[in-house]
C-alpha cells in the first residue's frame, strides 16, 4: 500500500503542540447555564487511514501509529436526564452484559451514583467492523453526561477516564481528526482534506484480540514520519493477517480494490474502505457492490457533531 495515492495531502494542518489536555481544546466544558434534560447527538465511527503496528511492550500492549479520520455518520444517542439515581439504557445494546457494555462503563467511570440519566442508543456502526462504535458511544457518554449533569470536567480530566475504557476512547474525547502514537492514546492534531469514503462492511465480525495474538502479525514494522504520511506513506500492518483469515473481508477488499488503489482496512476489520475524491465518485463505486455487500458513502468531518440540547 506504501504506493498508493496519499490519503491525507498536505502538512500544514499538522499541530504537535495541540494536544490532549490543553486548556481551551474541543470541549473543555464548564458548568453549564440552565437545566439541561437532554442532549441528542450523533455517536461518530472513524477510520483509521492507516495502521503500522512498531513494537511490542513488556506490558503486553502493541505500540502503533495511526492517523484517526472521524466520519459524518455513526449512532444516534439520546441522553435524559432524570431524577431516580442511577444510569438506564435501551437500544440496540441491549444484548451486552452490563459489566461489557462501553456505555454503561463510561457513566460509572464519571463517579456520579446520585445522578441518574436514560440513555437510549440506535446502531448503524457494525461490531468488530474496525470503526470505532464502542469506543465512540463510551466518549460520548463521556461528553454527553459531563454537559446533562453540569460536572464542569474539563479535556484532561475526561482524557483520564477515557484511557481506562479503550485505545479508541481518547481520540473521540478529544473530538477531531488526529495522529496517534503509543497504544493510540498519544494524540496531536491534525488536519486532512476533505474526503469522501466508500465503506464495505463484510458480514462478520473480527476479533481485534484475536488478530494482535496471531503469530503472523508484524510487530516490528519501523516508524514513520508525519510528512511520509502526507506524501502517500502507510499500510495497515493488520490486513495481512485479516485476509486469509476471513474470507468476506478478502472478498470485499477485493472488489473495491478493482475501483481504487486506497482501498485498505480499517482496524482490525472487517470493514474495508476507499477514499474518493468527491461524493460523486464514491457514489459511483457503492452503487458497483456486489449483492449482499453492504456499502456506506459518508464525508470525512474534522471534528465531533454539535450536541442537541433540550432546556
Amino acid at each position: 500500500m506504501a504506493g498508493s495515492p496519499p490519503l491525507a495531502g498536505t502538512l500544514a494542518g499538522y499541530n504537535p503542540r495541540l494536544r490532549v489536555g490543553n486548556k481551551g481544546h474541543y470541549l473543555a466544558m464548564g458548568v453549564q447555564s440552565g437545566t439541561v434534560t437532554a442532549i441528542e447527538t450523533c455517536s461518530p465511527a472513524k477510520l483509521n487511514l492507516f495502521l503500522h503496528v512498531t513494537g511490542r511492550r513488556p506490558d503486553g500492549y502493541h505500540s502503533l501509529q495511526t492517523v484517526f479520520q472521524l466520519l459524518n455518520w455513526g449512532d444516534d444517542i439520546r441522553f435524559e436526564a432524570r431524577a431516580e439515581p442511577g444510569v438506564t439504557l435501551t437500544g440496540d445494546t441491549d444484548d451486552i452484559a452490563p459489566e461489557q457494555n462501553l456505555i454503561l462503563r463510561a457513566a460509572h467511570a464519571l463517579g456520579q451514583p446520585d445522578r441518574g440519566a436514560h440513555i437510549h442508543i440506535r446502531k448503524r456502526i457494525p461490531r468488530g467492523g474496525g470503526l470505532g462504535g464502542g469506543s465512540s458511544n463510551a466518549a460520548t457518554t463521556l461528553l454527553a453526561l459531563n454537559r446533562l449533569w453540569g460536572l464542569g470536567l474539563e479535556q484532561d480530566a475526561l482524557q483520564r477516564l477515557a484511557t481506562p475504557l479503550g485505545a479508541d476512547v481518547p481520540v473521540f474525547v478529544m473530538g477531531q481528526n488526529a495522529w496517534a502514537e503509543g497504544v493510540g492514546e498519544v494524540l496531536s492534531a491534525v488536519t486532512l482534506p476533505k474526503r469522501w469514503f466508500v465503506i464495505a462492511q463484510p458480514d462478520c465480525a473480527v476479533s481485534t484480540a484475536e488478530i494482535f495474538a496471531d503469530p503472523a502479525l508484524t510487530r516490528h514494522t519501523l516508524p514513520i514520519t508525519v510528512q511520509a504520511f502526507f506524501s502517500g506513506a502507510g499500510h495497515n500492518d493488520l490486513q495481512d493477517v485479516v485476509l486469509p483469515r476471513y474470507p468476506e473481508v478478502q472478498q470485499a477488499w477485493e472488489w473495491l480494490n478493482q475501483h481504487s488503489p486506497t482501498a485498505r482496512m480499517t482496524g482490525s476489520g472487517a470493514c474495508v474502505f476507499a477514499a474518493l475524491e468527491t461524493e460523486q465518485s464514491a457514489r459511483r463505486i457503492a452503487a458497483e457492490a456486489p449483492d449482499g455487500l453492504t456499502v456506506i458513502v459518508t464525508e470525512g468531518v474534522d471534528r465531533l457533531p454539535e450536541m442537541r440540547v433540550v432546556e
